[in-house]
């Protein structure tokens, strides 16, 4: 996945807080301010559930992050696609930039989320977060945090192949959380099954169209749409709770098997339109 040399990068829409951010307090927009986490980490969503429902609304002693990394200047670095192919964070912003440019588009009204990357903890609109949570969507205050060393994790200790368009793939699924924040589908009550299935639907659409927004040079092919498929497949819930727990329990799934993970951003890749992305069809 290439960018175009020269196409501008818009950095705002990425923030470098290196050891730690804080954000608004109280969390919104889902009951309970909830974290929507796009790692499917089954072993670490207890976690989430404690640290954010014990935290909304205050910033608690567990505010600060717990190491410290000094915030890289973004704006500076990452200017053009060329810096894009040649460093992480530039990476994610071209990423960004053209998941957001795309959705603009499609949704009417459609207001950018930033993305945060950080390290340690850290305070957000949903409560008090960290690191081990993982990826993940806050509507409290419609961002995406990031931290980086969780595409290092999704091969060391889930076993993705890895690589850059399976870091793709992940920054896309939590924007489809944000999709579905302004769509109001976050309130509709649905299984959290069929949430993060929609979300793989999602980012499967944009990739379906994403040499249309003009931050790419070609077409994704097949490798690197094969990234993104493995990568679905290893946070499914099975592959995780056999791997944790050495059963697989579908009552307690969170986010998916790794078939239905799949098969979601297939569906999605394959239609190219939100649309086919409805719960109802995402089995």
């Amino acid at each position: 996945m290439d960018f175009r040399d020269d196409v501008e990068l818009d950095s705002s829409q990425v923030e470098d807080a290196g050891g730690g951010y804080s954000g608004g307090g109280g969390g919104g927009g889902f009951p309970g301010g909830m974290i929507l986490g796009g790692g499917g980490i089954v072993s670490l969503i207890v976690l989430v559930l404690v640290v954010v429902l014990n935290n909304v609304g205050g910033g608690g002693d567990g505010a600060e992050p717990a190491q410290r990394r000094s915030p890289s200047n973004l704006s500076g670095q990452c200017r053009t696609g060329k810096d894009a192919d040649q460093s992480e964070q530039c990476r994610v912003v071209g990423v960004v930039n053209s998941i957001q440019d795309y959705w603009k588009q499609e949704i009417s009204g459609y207001r950018a989320a930033k993305t945060i990357l950080y390290s340690g903890r850290l305070r957000t609109g949903c409560g008090t977060a960290s690191s081990a949570v993982g990826p993940f969507y806050c509507p409290g205050d419609q961002r995406v945090y990031l931290d980086l060393s969780f595409f290092d994790q999704l091969h060391t200790q889930f076993g993705a192949k890895g690589g850059p368009f399976a870091q793709a793939y992940v920054i896309a699924h939590e924007y489809g959380h944000h999709v579905q924040d302004l769509l109001g589908a976050l309130d509709s009550g649905g299984s959290s099954v069929s949430t993060e299935l929609q979300a793989d639907c999602y980012a499967g659409v944009w990739a379906h169209n994403a040499v249309k927004t003009g931050f790419y040079e070609k077409p994704f092919t097949q490798a690197d749409i094969s990234e993104a498929l493995d990568a679905a497949a290893a946070v499914g819930d099975d592959r995780i709770q056999q791997r944790t727990q050495g059963r697989i329990d579908p009552e307690s799934f969170t986010h998916g098997s790794s078939e239905q993970r799949v098969n979601a951003f297939q569906r999605g890749y394959k239609n190219g339109a939100a649309g086919a992305c409805e719960p109802g069809d995402l089995r």
